[in-house]
This record gives structure tokens, sequence and C-alpha cells, in this order.
């Protein structure tokens, strides 16, 4: 008790030193809110509040402040007296300060080794969008994120990825902290097939004060995952409030969207802060099923018009064929709590975050019509004539994440020390569908099962600057759990299960888990003030499949009196096989040569996959990283940079090809696949190599045409030109003999399903108080990974207005697809499921929303 006392008396320590106040604002004498204020050589900080003022009780009686803004140029300086006024310019972003990338000291864009964006809270809202993953997919060319409907439970998290090199080698960070994975597997075909990524919609964007991407690969420093880059999200400090309400609907009619976000600060003693965050939204369905059944038949089932009077009838009545077609229904909940404490005259700060997410989600399978399932008993359509039934599949899936740590000064050396919690959990339910083997005593709602995931992790960092040199060295302990869960038995027994999902069944059910530890040290070496040599390397020790060794080493060099720099770097990396891939196993509904089959996924430690089918144990991928850039402040406000990069990928875990059970009658395999009464299967193996280069181009213009004294206008052009190829043949086991397990399918969702260009133009015009912005994004073409059919490149812009009507209160709308854009419909003649979905289903590059209008209000407290 006495040491839990005297811990309590050292946090709430404050230093008598001397304590400063001051305000914060810009050049037209605006507050700036939120500004970060540190005493330079500690943790002794502030943020400033609503009016742009700060107090700072400080270590030292002469300290240096260094005020830091996002989009403004740094302030550096040692107060004359206890009160102060600063005044902040804008400037490039490649003065912004970031700390992604490096396991030292915090650099500018412009002085990084790699190419880092940085976007604010500020460029986040003038993004259009309002989850999180549209708002990066939307700002970030090199991001992708699509909504993927008739797909399960993809259709409830959107698979998301850097450099087209699928979820799984994305790192995501809170706050510098590892993000935990969803529990979803991606095991329709659409983008992200067979992988696992972060549930990007688990994050509150009202609770985010900038996004750092890293576009390069920092294995080497971060561990597993980070091959394509790192997202980290840092929250809010400011102790400021907002509240933020929108609405909205397509011009279709549908897909009713609203709102609420809160986001409110307040301070802790004199140093510290606590910042909260409470969201809630909703979006209801949107439905753009094809409607050609009156004109073109139902070419899935082979029927034509004509063919039969009653059928005809049908489709005159029905041309939609019964489908529901589009964006998911979801309700959502989410909080973000982020406080920090300066300790012991700013030599120590106790920090954390806890972040929850709830949501609920409702999308569809498609149509049962009545000449394929010929009756429901009664139980769906109890009094109406029956013509079909569409079954739902709908999910509850919860989000936590939590952090606590403390960073101390021990005699110049800066050490962190955290444990982080994460874990996602995701429950489906299946309704309006039967398990026919049942017939009329078959329940028409189902629970089919859901999985979880779960890590914890405690990581120390340590880094000190030597003069000219910054060492930093470091471990993480990481501990994660996957858990399967079985479903009611009617939804599995008998068999085939519940129509259109089959639950899990108790052979199905796993728990398991997996330890690793890492290490890792790195130096950064300022030769001069203008040359800089870095490197870093890190050792892993996994429980289950063994050890990798990772390295990275880069330079960069400032030029033209320190207004631009050329920068290179070379890297090792790894992913480690997730315990999703390796133990998931179950069977669902999907598309098949012959119409939609059962298809059964086989499990990495099943005895038919290891010793029927010779599979080995799944081990890491690795990859070797290349990326070398130019970045230039062309003028104060104006920056241009080009990075180019090129990232081999070795023994890629692949979700194979559906491989159907017709290959192997007679065997022993043949024999199990009719046991498990699967019409085809799928596994997770090692099998291909693939090479990924690309540019990334940047111009970003502050304010670069003045509009006199009604106010200016700025611009960010930025591309991404993106190429994946397979790198070599695929290797299979002999039991497949001349049995392809990567076909065609699997190999299109690998090069072709995301848009090798995306190309962005932002306008923004601060014009007396009114603030527009003009957005426009070219998706490039992709393909379909069932047929020869490439649908086109198209342009999607995005109109936003807001009108402040005082300092504190503001409205406005947003006109989201201007120009109301679809995408290509489907040829039915290449895929009949054309006929009934009409855009595409297993690609996506905008979403077939069409155009949707929102209207929004705000109040700043």
């Amino acid at each position: 008790m006495k040491k839990l006392f005297t811990l309590l008396l050292c946090i709430c320590a404050i230093s008598l030193s001397a304590q400063i106040s001051g305000v914060v604002k810009d050049t037209d004498g605006n507050p700036l809110i939120g500004a970060s204020v540190i005493e330079e050589g500690t943790y002794n900080g502030t943020v400033t509040d609503v009016d742009g003022s700060f107090t700072l009780a400080t270590q030292s009686m002469t300290p240096t402040l260094i005020i830091s803004y996002t989009g403004y140029t740094s302030v550096v300086f040692i107060p004359e007296g206890t009160e102060v006024s600063v005044v902040m310019t804008e400037g490039s972003i490649l003065d912004e300060v970031v700390v992604t990338g490096t396991r030292g000291k915090p650099r500018t864009v412009l002085e990084s080794a790699v190419p880092i964006d940085n976007i604010n809270a500020a460029e986040l809202r003038k993004s259009g969008q309002t989850s999180l993953d549209q708002i990066i997919n939307y700002k970030v060319p090199s991001y992708n994120s699509q909504n993927m409907a008739i797909s399960d439970a993809t259709a409830h998290i959107d698979p998301s990825e850097l450099r087209n090199l699928g979820p799984s080698r994305t790192l995501v960070l809170v706050n510098g902290k590892r993000k935990n994975q969803s529990a979803q597997v991606y095991l329709n075909d659409t983008p992200g097939r067979g992988e696992v990524g972060t549930d990007m919609k688990s994050i509150p964007a009202a609770a985010i004060e900038r996004i750092e991407i890293l576009r390069d690969g920092a294995a080497a420093q971060y561990g597993s995952d980070a091959i394509a880059g790192v997202v980290n999200i840092i929250l809010k400090e400011r102790t400021d409030g907002e509240v933020n309400v929108q609405g909205g609907i397509t011009t279709a009619g549908d897909g009713l969207t609203y709102g609420v976000d809160v986001n409110k600060g307040f301070k802790i003693g004199k140093n510290g802060f606590i910042n909260l965050t409470a969201e809630y939204s909703y979006q209801d369905i949107t439905d753009r099923a094809g409607e050609f059944a009156d004109t073109e038949g139902d070419p899935l089932f082979g029927i034509a018009l004509g063919d039969d009077p009653d059928i005809d009838a049908y489709f005159a009545e029905h041309p939609d064929l019964g489908m529901t077609y589009g964006q998911p229904e979801i309700s959502r909940f989410a909080g973000m709590l982020n406080f920090g404490t300066g300790y012991n005259d700013g030599k120590g700060k106790l920090y954390g975050n806890w972040g929850y997410t709830g949501r609920t989600g409702k999308s569809f399978a498609f149509y049962r019509v009545w000449y394929w399932r010929d009756t429901d008993w009664g139980l769906i359509n109890e009094n109406d004539e029956y013509v079909g039934y569409q079954p739902t599949f709908e999910s509850d899936i919860s989000d936590i994440t939590f952090t606590l740590g403390n960073k101390y000064n021990f005699n110049g050396w800066d050490s962190d020390l955290s444990f982080t919690y994460g874990g996602n959990n995701i429950d489906y339910t299946v309704n309006n569908s039967l398990n026919r083997t049942l017939a009329e005593n078959s329940p028409t709602s189902f629970n089919p099962g859901g999985y979880s995931f779960e890590n914890a992790l405690v990581n120390l960092d340590i880094n000190k600057t030597f003069n000219k040199v910054t060492v930093a060295f470091g471990t993480e302990f990481r501990n994660e759990f996957f858990e399967t869960r079985a479903g009611e038995e009617a939804s599995y027994n008998p068999a085939p299960g519940t129509d259109s999902f089959p639950g899990l069944t108790p052979d199905n059910a796993v728990e398991e888990d997996r330890t690793n530890v890492g290490v890792y040290a790195s130096a950064d070496f300022d030769v001069t003030e203008a040359f800089l040599l870095g490197g870093a390397v890190r050792f892993e020790n996994y429980s289950d499949f063994g050890s990798n060794f990772s390295w990275k080493a880069n330079t960069r060099y400032l030029i033209g009196d320190k207004r631009g720099a050329i920068r290179a770097s070379v890297s090792t990396g790894f992913r480690a096989p997730s315990l999703h891939q390796i133990y998931l196993s179950n069977i669902q509904t999907t598309a098949g040569a012959s119409g939609l089959i059962q298809e059964g996924t086989f499990s990495n430690v099943d005895d038919i996959t290891r010793n029927v089918l010779g599979v080995p144990q799944l081990t890491a991928e690795t990859s070797l990283n290349f990326t070398a850039g130019l970045t230039y402040k062309l003028m104060d406000n104006v920056s241009l940079s080009a990075d180019y990069y090129n990232i081999q990928v070795k023994d890629r875990v692949l979700f194979s090809d559906q491989i159907g059970a017709a290959n192997f009658e007679g065997t022993a395999l043949g024999d199990a696949l009719a046991d498990a009464n699967v019409e085809a299967f799928k596994f997770f193996i090692n099998a291909v190599d693939t090479r990924t280069s690309g540019v990334d181009v940047v111009l970003n213009a502050d304010d670069v045409v003045s509009l006199g004294t009604a106010g200016d206008m700025g611009l960010v052009l930025a591309a991404n030109f993106n190429n994946t190829e397979l790198d070599g043949d695929v290797q299979a086991p002999e039991a497949f003999g001349d049995v392809s397990i990567f076909g065609d399918l699997p190999a299109n969702l690998l090069t072709s399903a995301r848009p090798r260009e995306k190309i962005m133009l932002g306008l923004n015009f601060d014009v007396y108080k009114m603030d527009i912005s003009l957005n426009n994004t070219w998706f490039g073409a992709v393909n379909s990974p069932v047929s020869e059919q490439e649908f086109a490149g198209k342009v999607i812009t995005d109109l936003l207005f807001t009108y402040n009507i005082s300092e504190t209160f503001g409205i406005g709308f947003t006109i989201n697809n201007l120009l109301d854009v679809y995408p290509d419909r489907i040829d039915g003649t290449l895929d009949p499921f054309g006929y009934r979905l009409q855009y595409p289903w297993r690609v996506s590059q905008f979403g077939f929303n069409g155009r949707y209008v929102k209207v929004r209000a705000s109040y700043n407290f």
C-alpha cells in the first residue's frame, strides 16, 4: 500500500520550477485548437484549448518549447517570461512532424528517409466520407477498400489494403501500438480472398487527430504484416469539444443514413488530458439488382423465354428474380477514450486509450426462386403464394482495444513500457431460410456459429540520441487466440444444413493460441545536416512455425538548401500465417461451375489436408522491398514527392482454387468429400510468389491561388500506378496430379481485382465564411476474375459545402458521386450471374450506390 501511495504521488506531481502560460494563433489571429506544446527533451507537454490557450508547468527554469500543429511550421523557442503569444504560419506538408517509420526521434515528412502521408482531422472531414476505411480510400491513392455485396461475412467487414497486396500485409497501429486483426477470414471470391485484415470500421473517425501512412516495408521495425506499409492512427489529445450530426439518402430513394458523433477533451491537472469520443451511425440497404428476366430469361438455370408459360409469367412480374443487391444495413455504436498525464517534472508520462465498437448488420444471399427451391412448406411465405425466398446473412460484431503505458526518461534514455489488448468477435444469424432436409420441421432462423480473435502484447522500447546518432532497441511479447464456435444443431444437422450458409459444426470448433517474442535494434546516423543513414534488424520467434530475421537499411540526402530530399530504402520482411488460416474450416454455399454449390474449407491441420493431400504446415511469407524517391518544396506552400517501389513476396499464403469433388471419385479423398456433403473444397498453402511494383506521386499546394480578401484556393493531386504479377509457377502437392489448385479466378483476384491506377484531384476553396471542396477520384479499370470482361475506369466526383454561421456553428451538405456514375454492367453472356446482379460482385472499384446527398451540422465548444 505504501508503494502504491508513493506511485500515486509521483503521477500527480507538478514541477514548481516554472509555469508558462500562452496563446497560439494563426497569422489571421484565429486560435489554433489542439496545438501540441512540448518541453524539449521531456515527456512534459499539453495541448491548446478552445481559445488557443495553454498552461504548462515546466521542468526547467529556462525551458525550450516546441509548438507544432498539422499544416503549420513548428515553432521552437525559449520563452522570455512566463506569458507568451505564439503566431504559427502555414507551411508545406513536408514541414509536418511524424512519428511513424522511426523508432528514434520524430522527424518531419521532409527529413524522413521513407515516404509518409500525414492526414489531419480537417483533411479527414474534407474527404466527404464517414467511415474510416472510406476516408482513407478517398485520400490515399495506394489504399483500396470497397464493400462487397452477396458475399456472406465479407459484406460486413470490407477488405482494405495498401498497394493491392492484400489486407494481411498492411499493419494498423493506434497511437503506435499494434491493432488487433478481425476474427473474419475473407472466404468468398473477392479481393482479399483467403486473408485476414483489420476491421477499420471499428475505429471512430471523430476520435482521430491525424493518420500517418508509411508507404514502405517496415517489418524490421514493427514485426509481422508490415510488408505493404503501416497505417498509424493518432488519437486526439485536444481539450475542446465538437458535435456533428449528419444524414443522407441516395437519389434513387434508398440507403437512408444518419449519425451523430461527439468529441470532448478535458485537462487533467496542469499537464494532462483526457479525450472522449462517442459515435452512433445507421445505414439502410440499397438495391441495384438487375431487372432483365422479362427479356433475357434466367441463363443461370438454363431457362429461356418461352420454355414454360408459368415461368414466363413469373419473369414478367419479377424481372429482378426477387433479388436484393446492394450495401448492407448497418447499425453501429463506437466509443474511444484517450488520456495522458506527465509526472516527476516531465520525466515521465502515464498514458492509455480504450475503445469499443458494437455493430449489427444485415445483407442478403441469392434469392431462391420457386423453380430452384420448389417449396418452403408454408414456413416463410405463410399466407402468400409461394414464389421463393431470399435468406439474410446477419452479423453481430464487437471490437475492443485497450492500451496502458508509461514513458520515462532515465538519464537521457527514453523508455516506453506498455500493455495492449485487442479483441474482435463475430456472431452470425441466418434468417428467412430453411434446413431443407428437415422439410416442414425446419426453423426459419438459425445461429450458424461465429469467430473470435484476441491478442495481448507487452512492448518495451528504449532510445537515446548521442550527438548525431540515435539508437533504439526493444522487445515485444505477443499472445494470440483464435476461436471458432459451432452453431446450433439445426444449422448443420442433418446435412447439408442451413440453405445459403450451413452452420459451423462441432468438428469445425477450435480454440487455439500461440505466442511470439520479438527483439529489434535500430540506429539513425545524421552524418551531416543533409545526409542521413539508418538501419534496423529484428528477430522473432513463433511458438507454432519457428523464427524469422528481418533487416532494413535506408538513406536520405537533403538538397536545394534543405528544400528537398532524395531518399531510398531496402528491406526484408515477413508475414506470419494467421491462426485463422491455420485452423479455420467450414462449409458454405457459393458459386461453382454448375451454379450454386456446397463448398468446404479444410484447415491446415486437418488429417485430409496433411496426410491425404500432402499439404505441408503453413510457414511465414517473406518479402524483399525496395523504395526510392524524391521530395521537394517547390514553394513555401507547394510540395511534390514521387516514389518508386518494388516488392517481392515469396511463399505467399494462398487460398486454393475451388477444386471439384468429381476429380477424386473412387478415392479416399472422394469418399471423405462425400461424407462431408460438399461438391468442392479449398485449403490454405504456401504456394505462390508475387512481384508488385509501382509509383506514388503527390503534389500538395496549400492556398496556392489567392482570391484576394475573399479567401484562397488549394489543391492536392495524388496518384498511384501499381502492377502485381505472379513470379514463377505455383507448386502443387503431388496428390493433385493434373488438377490445378490455382486457376484464373484466384490469380485474377491477386493481379487485377483492384484498380492498377488511382488518381485524385482535390480542390478546396476557402471563401468568406464558406468552405467548398471538389474531390475527383479516378478509379482505374479492373477485370472480372471469372471472365475476360474488363470494367472500365471512371471518375467519381464529390462536392462538399460548409457555411460557418459563427466561429462555433456550421452547416453544410455533401454530394457523393455528384455525376451519378455507375460501374460497367456485367456481361451476362460471360457471367450468367450478371442478369441477377447487374453490377460487378466479385470485384468493385467504387461501389454502385450512385449519387448520395447528405446534410450535416457541427458545433464546436
